[in-house]
């Protein structure tokens, strides 16, 4: 990290064209050794790092990222990963302003329905298949994922325009279509994104997540200790490359520009049975309730660094920073 800071800043200012070869140099690393590594810890930070220096270079990342996801002809697995990526960075970069993240999710959104009507008008029997449909399930998962973080952005320059513009999104089509996302992404992720969206009445997410609850098959696995009953909570693999940086004497540069899980009112959140009753009683209606425990909340995922380490809680939203753009 020092050295990519010497390299684009010289004697104080900022330097276009050598900061310009080694994104590509960068870029080249990430596409062979980066993405292709499941579960990476750090390394990946060279690359949040850099881009923090520039508007225009982190919107080529993103948007070379939304080619690999959107390219048929890639790898499903690699896919999957730039959904993870592309999520993870939006969700976690400040220095990523709130316009991005609203083209971004306008991009994901409008291939997540095309999608959607490419199998309705498939005439065949459309079911909750990973191993066909992963690049999408990991693409709704990236809007979730999005939308937890940056929603309170969105909404708060002006409430009005933002509640139209998540409505706009049509998210209740994604939630409701035969797919399923609800069923396959993470479940921490999952019942972020149903308080979020009931909290500001776009999308009632909780029918649909009993329903998936209920139809969960545990799976038997046998070992030297004796069969013991699972149930895989994440089918996908998931995991979010920007979690938490951990590392204490370069993590002092990672920190300005990291958004941190900042933890929703108590009374946003629903634990499980809480939301049974709501279910029971009136879908619409507003209750409050407890912060729900045992999930992990959203800072780690079951394929990082471990499952119950927490983000820290309060911070501000999402700077405007880094506004200069260069062209490549």
């Amino acid at each position: 990290m020092a050295y990519i800071r010497d390299v684009c800043c010289v004697d104080g200012s900022f330097h276009a064209e050598r900061t310009k070869e080694l994104y590509k140099d960068l870029l080249s690393v990430f596409d062979k050794l980066i993405l292709p590594t499941h579960a990476s810890c750090h390394v990946q930070y060279t690359l949040f790092y850099l881009c923090s220096f520039k508007l225009a270079l982190a919107e080529a990342f993103l948007d070379h990222l939304w080619k690999i996801l959107q390219n048929p002809s890639q790898p499903a697995v690699l896919r999957q990963a730039a959904a993870g990526y592309l999520g993870s960075f939006l969700a976690r970069a400040k220095f990523v302003p709130v316009l991005t993240v609203r083209a971004c999710l306008d991009l994901l959104l409008t291939w997540i329905h095309r999608y959607i009507d490419s199998q309705d008008n498939s005439c065949k029997q459309v079911c909750c298949d990973i191993s066909l449909h992963g690049p999408f399930y990991a693409a709704c998962q990236a809007v979730f994922y999005t939308l937890i973080f940056r929603h309170r952005a969105i909404l708060e320059a002006n409430m009005k325009k933002g509640l139209e513009y998540l409505q706009s999104l049509n998210l209740e089509r994604v939630v409701m279509c035969q797919l399923n996302p609800l069923k396959v992404c993470l479940p921490s992720v999952t019942n972020m994104f149903a308080a979020v969206t009931r909290k500001y009445q776009v999308v009632f997410c909780y029918t649909i997540i009993e329903k998936n609850n209920r139809q969960v098959l545990p799976v038997v696995r046998s070992s030297a200790g004796g069969d013991g009953v699972t149930t895989n909570t994440n089918p996908l693999d998931s995991f979010f490359p920007f979690d938490p940086y951990l590392l204490k004497r370069s993590g002092q540069l990672i920190e300005p520009l990291y958004q941190v899980w900042d933890e929703l009112a108590e009374t946003d959140l629903l634990p499980a049975k809480v939301a049974q009753q709501v279910l029971k009683e009136d879908e619409d209606d507003f209750l409050s309730g407890e912060m729900p425990h045992g999930e992990g909340m959203l800072g780690m995922t079951p394929s990082s660094y471990g499952s119950n380490i927490c983000s820290p809680s309060s911070v501000d939203s999402p700077s405007m920073a880094h506004h200069g753009a260069f062209k490549f």
